[in-house]
């Protein structure tokens, strides 16, 4: 099991970002959380098994269809939370 801090940057608020990546984390077996932030990024806490989380990453450099994402920082982090599911905070 691994942990990732990502950041999502472009037009990602108003698109439905949060939705699609919380039912893209459910697919891939990922826990964590997703939320808006106030400098119009979105940030995300996910953890699971390397290879799922290499693919959920792929993933948010695209997003949703509305989505124009711009950059994806992402941040191993040895502390795991043990998350047991994954959320939308606001």
């Amino acid at each position: 099991m691994e942990h990732f801090n990502i950041r999502v940057l472009g037009k990602v608020q108003g698109v439905f970002y949060r939705a699609n990546t919380r039912k893209k984390a459910y697919d891939l077996g990922i826990t964590g959380y997703v939320r808006n932030e106030p400098d119009g990024s979105v940030y995300i806490e996910a953890e699971g098994r390397l290879d799922k989380l290499n693919e959920f990453v792929s993933w948010c450099r695209t997003g949703p269809d509305r989505a124009k994402v711009d950059e994806v920082q992402v941040k191993s982090s040895g502390e795991l939370k043990n998350f047991t599911r994954f959320e939308i905070e606001s």
